[in-house]
């Protein structure tokens, strides 16, 4: 079994072949080819985590699509001051399918 950890948005995604992840926004059109920088290299029994064998391994995906997250309702109140805020947040998102995981 080969997968890698990559880091993807201030996150990190264990992510296989033909997996689909949800990062914050990459610029591209759909179909563009990205690379992802792993953290973790893992092929069967070996299991790499140095900065100079992960040199050699190269994570790519394409972009499937470009999305918007959930909206998010910030409210804040203070009680016998008339304060009262409301704001609202969408993030925005890339769908991204895991296209290769290679080592040199």
């Amino acid at each position: 079994m080969v997968y890698a950890v990559v880091r993807a948005g201030g996150r990190q995604e264990k992510v296989e072949v033909g997996s689909i992840i949800t990062v914050d926004r990459i610029a591209g059109d759909a179909k563009n080819s990205v690379s992802l920088a792993p953290v973790l290299f893992v092929d069967g029994a070996t299991v790499t985590h140095d900065k100079k064998e992960l040199d050699k391994v190269t994570v790519t995906a394409e972009v499937v699509s470009d999305l918007r997250g959930p909206k998010i309702v910030i409210q804040k109140y203070k009680n016998k001051t008339g304060y009262k805020k409301r704001q609202g947040f969408r993030a925005e998102l890339t769908k991204l399918k895991v296209t290769g995981i290679t080592k040199k």
